[in-house]
């Protein structure tokens, strides 16, 4: 069956600015990310500081913008001293996180470095869990302090004369979860968040601070954990973190692939929280979010089992999703909420970057390759350019059992005037049917016409096929034939469980 769906646009109706933190992700020391995921001394393509070059180029080609370390719920147990200094003075420790050996052979300054080679910004997480507001002063002491004071010169004996200049700051992880270690009440909490960011504002007043908002929307407290964190400390705070991953469960293939309108509906709930006590509290600023935990699980599990009882294994094999093409649709699909809500999500992070739940899979001491889901996160970062658009969507609805009707056609657009650039992200949620799609262009005229330089469409006949090590490149966007450009008109027609891009240019 083929469905009609149109999606109408004009230049002069933007959202905001796509911003490049939106394709931030996520390095924690959980299970294979940080060992022989990002670092690997003794690998074949390791440069003098341990890092996989392999995927160091992965990353660079990903697109990644910034990356949250080192946790997670990691580092509600962290001790940053740990990380840094001379490796035969480091010690070994028990992670209760993840019930783990964690040898602290890379840390601080060793995750800057990578940073560095591979080009995107920091952002930092402190420990409010079993620490506290010293803690977090010394830490940014150590990474932002000019020499002169005795922890910025302790950097500089370690190699590292100059200031990191860190602007992004966790104001620890996932404090609503009784999961995490250190968990509090949201009051507690909000009055601890607030008094690390006022103490750490004292020491540079331009950081951008991050307060733990709900671990997901699911959490018995939503909502009333952001009311009382924002209550305690409005004045104080930048963003407010979101967490979701994704899965499948059972047979409802239809819920999964509508998943970004849960999404949607996180983000519109958090920031009527946010405003609401910005109205009582009478302020001027707008608080952002930073979805700084989102992904899709893979249903299929992962090759390995979290560690439990005497095993406490050094970068144990576990979380390591196999993702399919219905995976990479469903990304892209949340790629499409991120930048629908430009306005107010100011950063985000995939989690993770490396094995653990990522685009990028490693073998130790062997490769590296692209995951499915790599793909949409690429293009999107690498294209969307300008400003996001506000789209009206007319598209037919299918039933999904979690979140009711749902719009099978779910799309994006962004346009950079300055280039005279417009491209468009689209996804076709149905799992059976196709969907033609109309987008009228007359209002991009102004004499010279828009022409389709490049569209890419991700889809199998087969939803669930994954790459792997031996056929790395099974599944990967393929040129999108079906894009026709007449009268002002793009046409495209999106098979089922597909996303695709489509570009288009002033050329003359």
């Amino acid at each position: 069956m083929t469905l009609h769906a149109a999606a109408h646009l004009h230049p002069h109706l933007v959202v905001a600015p796509v911003r490049r933190r939106t394709f931030g992700s996520f390095v924690e020391h959980m299970a294979r990310c940080v060992h022989t995921g990002v670092f690997e001394p003794g690998h074949p393509s390791a440069d003098a500081d341990g890092l996989r070059t392999d995927v160091l180029e992965l990353v660079r080609e990903l697109g990644v913008s910034s990356v949250r370390y080192p946790g997670g719920n990691f580092v509600s147990g962290y001790r940053w001293e740990d990380g840094v200094g001379p490796l035969e003075d480091r010690p070994v420790r028990r992670d209760l996180a993840w019930h783990s050996t964690e040898p602290n052979t890379f840390g601080l300054d060793e995750f800057m470095t990578w940073c560095d080679a591979a080009d995107v910004e920091p952002m930092y997480a402190v420990n409010l869990g079993t620490r506290g507001t010293q803690e977090a002063l010394d830490v940014l002491e150590y990474a932002n302090g000019e020499v002169g004071t005795d922890l910025a010169d302790h950097r500089a004996l370690n190699g590292h004369p100059e200031p990191y200049d860190v602007r992004m700051w966790c104001l620890g992880n996932e404090m609503d979860g009784p999961w995490q270690l250190g968990h509090v009440p949201a009051r507690d909490y909000g009055v601890l968040a607030a008094e690390t960011a006022r103490a750490m504002r004292r020491a540079d007043p331009d950081l951008e601070l991050v307060a733990c908002g709900s671990s997901h929307s699911a959490m018995p407290t939503f909502g009333s954990w952001e009311q009382a964190v924002l209550e305690a400390g409005y004045d104080a705070i930048d963003m407010l973190s979101a967490h979701v991953y994704y899965r499948q469960e059972g047979e409802d293939r239809a819920s999964y692939l509508a998943s970004a309108d849960d999404m949607d509906a996180y983000i519109d709930a958090v920031v009527a929280t946010s405003d609401h006590v910005r109205a009582l509290k009478g302020d001027d600023k707008h608080v952002m979010i930073s979805f700084d935990e989102w992904n899709v699980v893979a249903a299929r599990g992962d090759s390995g089992t979290e560690p439990s009882g005497d095993d406490w294994p050094v970068a144990p094999r576990f979380a390591e999703s196999t993702y399919s093409a219905q995976d990479a649709v469903v990304v892209g699909s949340l790629l499409i909420s991120l930048l629908r809500h430009t306005d107010r999500v100011a950063s985000a992070s995939q989690a993770q970057l490396v094995n653990v739940l990522a685009p990028i899979r490693t073998e130790p001491g062997g490769r590296a390759w692209r995951q499915s889901i790599f793909h949409p996160f690429a293009l999107t970062s690498r294209h969307a350019r300008g400003q996001v658009l506000q789209l009206d969507i007319d598209s037919p609805t299918t039933p999904t059992r979690k979140y009711g009707d749902s719009a099978v056609l779910d799309a994006v657009a962004t346009w950079d005037a300055d280039g005279g650039a417009l491209t468009v992200f689209a996804v076709n949620r149905s799992a059976d049917d196709v969907v033609d799609l109309g987008v009228p262009l007359l209002a991009f005229g102004n004499g010279t016409p828009l022409t389709v330089i490049e569209a890419a469409l991700l889809n199998e006949k087969d939803p669930d096929v994954v790459n792997t090590a031996g056929r790395p490149d099974r599944v990967v966007p393929r040129a999108f034939e079906d894009v026709h450009l007449e009268d002002a008109r793009l046409s495209a027609s999106l098979p089922p469980i597909s996303w695709a891009m489509i570009r288009l240019e002033r050329r003359g």
